[in-house]
């Protein structure tokens, strides 16, 4: 029975009271600068108060609802009955449901440029490079289990090499597309290398510096990265020579965004199912164990970082080609911390639960611009709801069975 006791609405009324301390100075106090005045805006918190008891009470009917899930489940297990399919894995698992959805997806986008504005067009277009950027670490964080908190940096590599080589020898986007993604996945490959007997924290504070290290030099080697004032004037993407109106040029990116997605999630599926996706998986699992089955752990880390930074490099060329103009501000800690969050929240692991997590994270801020005032405020609330109700991300990756067929007699 889900009822709410005595416990959880006293509870609430505590989570109220402390989410109505955090958000006073905030959301009561208004300064106003031109008439000298402190405005007490006390409708607020009560608003915020009543709001954090409901959400806490609803939140107490979800864990006993989980709760009597788990022990009916574990019931069932005991009893040897089949494991109940949760709603994701019965969504995949059921083409005749899960394609046509894609389908109506994949149509969505295509016909995007076509049904909004040219803002809205350019939004979409930088939530689909960060799609890319989530599927990258993805390889990393979620497959290979290796905590990266530096990834921006192979961004920054991408997004540089194009500039610089634009800027000096005039090479267009086509050229450097891939050797954006080949100088970064041998930063990759000069990152793995002091790391392979790193894992956890340790693992995660190396990246942090290392991608310190790169914001750092871009800042302060003026002769090579033209120092804080970035580099201007970069070339957009050509098609043959065709001037474009801004329009059509902007379309145009969005089409190629959309084509390096499809690319990666192409290539990323393909690894999950290969050999090496599966050392990588292992790795992630027991590294103990995976080097006692004869993988190469050196191999197998090497190809992570190496992986994943190639298509943060293929996404920083994208990035450069798109606003003509980066500096090193466009490559902070906060990059790296919101790709980290899409991984985190799509579900680690999980291509499909990665591509909501990106356009949620991304998409999401800019649509609460009406609410100015909170909307970071919400964004963040809606992150630690999400963690506290559903940890292991929107949509959780199925570890793969294997069941023996039972031999004719």
């Amino acid at each position: 029975m889900n009822v709410i006791t005595l416990k959880d609405c006293r509870k609430a009324l505590l989570t109220a009271l402390w989410f109505m301390f955090l958000t006073f100075p905030i959301l009561v106090i208004k300064v106003n600068t031109t008439e000298n005045q402190v405005i007490w805006r006390w409708q607020n918190l009560v608003y915020v108060g009543t709001a954090t008891c409901i959400a806490s009470l609803l939140a107490s009917i979800y864990r006993h609802y989980r709760d009597s899930r788990g022990r009916k489940r574990e019931q069932e297990h005991h009893e040897g009955e089949s494991r109940s399919l949760s709603l994701t894995e019965r969504f995949f698992s059921t083409p005749a449901i899960s394609r046509p959805v894609f389908a109506a997806g994949a149509l969505f986008f295509l016909v995007f440029p076509l049904l909004f504005s040219t803002y809205q067009v350019n939004i979409m277009t930088t939530a689909l490079m960060y799609v890319v950027l989530g599927l990258g670490l993805n390889i990393v964080v979620g497959v290979a289990g290796l905590l990266n908190l530096g990834y921006v940096a192979f961004y920054a590599v991408g997004a540089y090499t194009y500039a610089l080589l634009n800027m000096h020898f005039g090479i267009g986007f086509w050229i450097a597309l891939p050797l954006g993604g080949i100088m970064a996945a041998l930063f990759g490959i000069l990152l793995g290398f002091p790391v392979l007997r790193l894992r956890g924290d340790y693992l995660a504070i190396v990246t942090l510096g290392f991608g310190e290290i790169i914001l750092v030099v871009l800042k302060n080697w003026g002769e090579f990265s033209q120092g804080p004032g970035g580099i201007s004037n970069i070339s957009r993407p050509g098609f043959f020579g065709v001037n474009m109106a801004m329009e059509t040029a902007l379309n145009y990116q969005y089409y190629l965004t959309i084509a390096m997605v499809v690319l990666t999630i192409f290539v990323i599926n393909r690894l999950q199912n290969s050999r090496i996706g599966r050392a990588l998986f292992a790795l992630r699992e027991d590294e103990i164990a995976c080097q006692a089955m004869g993988i190469d752990k050196t191999t197998v880390k090497l190809t992570a970082f190496a992986l994943g930074a190639t298509w943060a490099g293929l996404a920083g060329v994208l990035f450069a080609a798109k606003n003509a103009y980066i500096n090193p501000d466009s490559f902070t800690f906060l990059e790296s911390a919101m790709i980290l969050c899409i991984v985190v929240l799509g579900g680690m692991g999980s291509i499909v639960g990665v591509i909501i997590g990106a356009l949620i994270l991304i998409l999401l801020p800019e649509y609460l611009r009406a609410f100015s005032d909170y909307r970071m405020l919400a964004f963040g609330a809606l992150l630690v709801i999400m963690m506290v109700f559903r940890p292991q991300g929107i949509i959780a990756n199925v570890r793969r069975t294997y069941h023996k067929k039972d031999s004719a007699s």
